[in-house]
């Protein structure tokens, strides 16, 4: 069974590189100068307990996926953002059976709807995993020994061969997985989580906890109510987690911050709010709950990448005031 890797960037390029060094065939799928330093120098991963280049097999997304020849058992780690997802599935779909497992590793909830499209063992994953992508051919896994966890479960619900196997081989690379039969209620209270990225991306790390950012979250519940999904409380995700992620320094590494912010400082021309505080919106106008928030943050996001503004560069206090007049 081989793994392939789509979108190794902070989180697909840490799972590839642990498995790849647990003994798995991995390849990983890529895009332009990450995909070229990859293919020639290897993936460098940079962790607590030190640094190491590895000589993983990468294809580059953007010649596409025609000649890559899949398994029909092959394991696919579905790791870009959420906005591109269609985009990769297609890809995908072109080229390879049906029968390969699709494992969405992934935040927001929509990824796993678009792969069932195309392939009918799909896998969601709720990833918990402090891991960073800025430079090409390089990615930074922030927590050890044990860089995540990675639970798992068949979509829409259950546990299957695919569940076990893949929480198997990601536990004997180094992380924690259980399979789960719930896996998208963990993926739904992730969503909650990931609603404050745009506003991190925006004003930094106060952002992500403030005033508009609980707001955000309490419009997502009463659409979540509405809807009837049921998201894992709070301190069920906090006894999961426990302190079994110790964040440690890095030498030559500062930590910075989560995966929309990543976007916005590597200028990648779009971000993965309209699938994070975007879900709550179409909730809101799907089940009749006022959105204001999630609408105000959805454009925000927008703003940020028309403008080009720098992470960090947004005050706090001016966006909660743009948000009340």
């Amino acid at each position: 069974m081989r793994f392939t890797v789509f979108g190794a960037g902070a989180i697909g390029g840490v799972i590839g590189a642990r498995l790849f060094q647990s003994g798995q065939d991995v390849r990983l799928i890529a895009r332009g100068r990450h995909a070229e330093v990859i293919d020639r120098v290897g993936l460098q991963v940079r962790s607590p307990d030190g640094h190491v280049r590895l000589p993983i097999p990468v294809v580059d997304s953007g010649a596409g996926l025609a000649e890559c020849g899949f398994e029909p058992d092959e394991v696919v780690v579905l790791a870009v953002k959420s906005d591109a997802t269609v985009a990769a599935v297609d890809q995908l779909a072109a080229a390879a059976p049906s029968s390969i497992a699709i494992v969405c590793a992934q935040n927001g909830v929509e990824n796993e709807r678009v792969a069932l499209r195309s392939f009918g063992a799909v896998q969601g994953m709720c990833v918990m995993m402090p891991a960073e992508h800025l430079e090409p051919g390089v990615v930074v896994a922030y927590a050890a020994p044990l860089p995540g966890l990675l639970d798992v479960g068949r979509y829409p619900a259950g546990v299957d061969d695919d569940s076990h196997v893949v929480a198997e081989a990601l536990v004997a690379a180094g992380f924690d997985s259980v399979p789960r039969p719930d896996i998208m209620r963990w993926k739904y209270n992730k969503l909650l989580m990931n609603l404050g990225n745009v506003l991190e991306a925006a004003s930094g790390p106060a952002g992500a906890v403030g005033e508009v950012a609980s707001r955000a979250r309490r419009e997502a519940r009463a659409c979540f109510a509405a809807a009837g999904i049921a998201a894992t409380p709070g301190e069920e995700e906090r006894a999961r987690r426990g302190d079994l992620l110790q964040i440690r320094e890095i030498d030559g590494a500062e930590r910075g911050g989560g995966s929309t912010w990543q976007s916005v400082v590597r200028s990648t021309g779009r971000l993965e709010t309209e699938y994070l505080n975007g879900e709550v919106v179409l909730l809101g106008r799907l089940h009749g709950v006022p959105t204001p928030v999630n609408e105000f943050l959805v454009q925000l996001g927008r703003d940020l990448v028309a403008t080009g503004a720098a992470a960090g560069s947004v005050d706090a206090d001016d966006l909660l005031a743009r948000l009340d007049s």
